[in-house]
């Protein structure tokens, strides 16, 4: 059986040309649940901005998500609830004014936090904010030392071993721990009756973190000065580098939770609350307010960039020229955001020319390796007949390629960042924050770029590690994991087309037990759908409901190997067809994480972009006339 698949490939075409933005790109929003909006009703108050529309707005979105137990969940299939995300409503409502504790919905998620442990079962950022406004208490021990700021680069460990991400958020927080900072105002709520145990909290086992300690003493020990003097050198320096990192929106790099760490260590050192480097700092968080069905949310980063390139790559996937002016516009401001700094990505990778791409509409200094191929498939056809175009062409290739890591893979931002001995750390969600290691995503669709859009020849060098390294990661059951994304099916996606484009045979081993494991995991209505519970368990954990993100990936796939049509194939179109109009919660459902166990993300343009591509791709490879 064929489907006929124009009537909803023209519909989403005319909504993604319609919901276009005056300056070419897509403003979706980035959905990362309430703790964002918590966060910034915190800050407001703490600072004594009193903003009260915006604190209003947020409180009344906080309700909004707020189950019939009391409790917020991070995604809709999480048990009962989050302790973490909880604790941070709670709060956060509370601290409004606009709620007291004799409400039943505060009385409600009081009942959920003290009967799943209280605040000792927060997650450690949550724990941090908290003890620097006074609601915890600092451990005497932090396991980054503010003096590893100071440890050059060819020392065994040193600040520049982290991830990107992870230095952004780490910096701050070496001060704010070393100052053991508290702040607190006359509208500060009292949590106090949400701990269940007198004994200090140290957030880490002592024992943990010896010998980390013992390593930078030994590094610290070959440096001149007396320890009170290289302290407030490193103070100095970890103060240095969030200055230097700040945007021209006045975020530390476009992310929330780096800002927000920003501002209270700022404050840590004598800055006013009224000093301009604050003021400007809360502006640019502000500013990454958006609306989603009538509620204002605060978004963690923007995702600009990231969903203009994908849009304008798959509208031209699915016939509309490069000439038309839906992509002249989306390209000309792709264009105008390929970035020309050095960021910190050049430390580990010398030599290189920048030529990048950023995620969010205000990053100027961070540019990642999925940005950059999503946003050179976007100007491909540009690419080879405008001069401008292809210079551009040509410095992100560059890029790109120079950005492989040792062991074959591809990573996100930077270049061989990924230091076992870091992930022995007692930091929880360690392993998503601290290294920055190749992924079955990045990788596959590196591949993918290379392979299906530049000369590259299939026996290169580039190629054949990268091959290598994904045969070499594979799970036993067939998958891939995806860090990026909800879980399995999204790495095994980006393997599979990696792969194929790569020049794998379709009939290899490796592509027939990948293709087993999609096909064995479809539901009964044609589709797929995976649960973020897959995080946790580190392996595939069923949905048990179909999503039309998720099932647009698992049919990429297949049709990446299938020369004919399949009743598999064809059972996922019949479900993407029928499903296009759905609106229920699977459709809210997040299919990106940035944190596993922590931070999901509900990208609002995935339910548009991703059936687009699978039903444009079925038609040109089953039903062309």
């Amino acid at each position: 059986m064929k489907y006929d698949t124009k009537p909803v490939i023209s519909r989403l075409i005319q909504q993604l040309i319609h919901e276009q933005q005056a300056d070419g790109s897509w403003d979706y929003p980035f959905e990362t649940g309430i703790s964002t909006d918590a966060y910034m009703i915190i800050l407001l108050r703490t600072l004594e901005i009193n903003d009260e529309d915006l604190i209003v707005q947020l409180t009344e979105r906080i309700f909004s998500k707020q189950e019939i137990n009391g409790a917020w969940k991070l995604f809709h299939d999480e048990d009962r609830g989050n302790v973490s995300a909880t604790v941070e409503a709670y709060y956060s409502l509370l601290y409004s004014g606009y709620v007291g504790k004799e409400d039943n919905r505060i009385v409600a998620a009081k009942e959920f936090i003290l009967a799943n442990g209280g605040l000792e079962k927060s997650h450690l950022f949550t724990k941090i904010m908290l003890a620097l406004t006074g609601q915890y208490l600092w451990p005497a021990y932090f396991p980054i030392p503010i003096e590893m700021i100071l440890l050059p680069l060819h020392f065994p460990i040193n600040f520049y071993d982290f991830s990107v991400y992870g230095r952004a958020n780490i910096a701050p927080i070496m001060i704010l721990a070393n100052k053991k900072y508290v702040k607190t105002t006359k509208r500060s709520p009292d949590l106090s009756d949400l701990l269940l145990s007198n004994e200090t909290d140290e957030f880490f086992d002592k024992k943990d973190i010896e010998e980390i300690f013992s390593m930078i003493d030994q590094g610290l020990k070959q440096l001149l000065g007396l320890p009170h003097m290289i302290q407030s050198i490193a103070i100095h320096r970890t103060k240095q580098y969030m200055l230097r990192h700040i945007e021209p929106d006045g975020t530390l790099y476009s992310y929330f939770s780096s800002t927000f760490l920003m501002i209270f260590a700022l404050l840590s050192l004598g800055h006013s609350t009224k000093d301009p480097i604050i003021v400007k700092a809360v502006q640019g968080l502000k500013a990454m307010k958006c609306t989603i069905q009538g509620h204002t949310h605060m978004q963690y980063t923007t995702a600009t960039v990231w969903n203009t390139a994908l849009i304008s790559h798959v509208l031209q996937i699915a016939n509309v020229p490069a000439s038309a002016s839906v992509i002249q516009k989306a390209n000309q401001y792709l264009i105008h955001r390929q970035q020309s700094k050095y960021g910190d990505w050049a430390i580990h990778n010398p030599g290189v020319l920048p030529g990048g791409w950023g995620f969010s509409a205000s990053n100027t200094m961070n540019p990642d390796v999925d940005d950059t191929t999503a946003s050179l498939r976007a100007i491909v056809r540009l690419a080879q007949s405008d001069p401008l175009f292809h210079q551009a062409w040509n410095r992100g290739v560059h890029w790109v390629m120079s950005m492989q890591n040792k062991d074959g893979g591809w990573a996100s931002f930077e270049k061989n960042v990924d230091l076992p001995f870091l992930n022995l750390l007692p930091i929880e969600g360690g392993q998503f924050l601290l290294t920055d290691p190749s992924s079955a995503d990045l990788t596959g669709r590196t591949l993918e770029f290379l392979g299906g859009y530049t000369d590259l020849p299939h026996n290169h060098r580039i190629m054949k590690n990268g091959i290598e390294w994904l045969v070499h990661h594979q799970e036993q059951n067939g998958s891939w994991y995806g860090r990026w994304g909800i879980c399995y099916i999204y790495g095994t996606w980006a393997a599979i087309t990696g792969l194929i484009a790569s020049g794998v045979s379709k009939e290899n081993p490796v592509i027939q037990k990948a293709v087993h494991w999609l096909l064995t995991i479809q539901n009964p209505d044609g589709g797929w759908g995976e649960s973020c519970k897959s995080d946790a368990a580190s392996s595939y954990v069923p949905l048990g409901s179909s999503n039309t993100t998720q099932t647009a990936w698992a049919l990429d796939a297949l049709m990446a190997v299938s020369d004919q049509n399949t009743p598999e194939i064809n059972a996922g179109i019949a479900y993407l067809l029928e499903s296009t109009h759905k609106n229920d919660w699977t459709l809210s459902y997040p299919v990106g994480q940035g944190m596993g166990g922590a931070f999901y993300i509900h990208y609002h343009s995935y339910h548009m972009i991703f059936p687009l591509l699978a039903l444009a791709r079925y038609q040109k490879k089953f039903q062309e006339y």
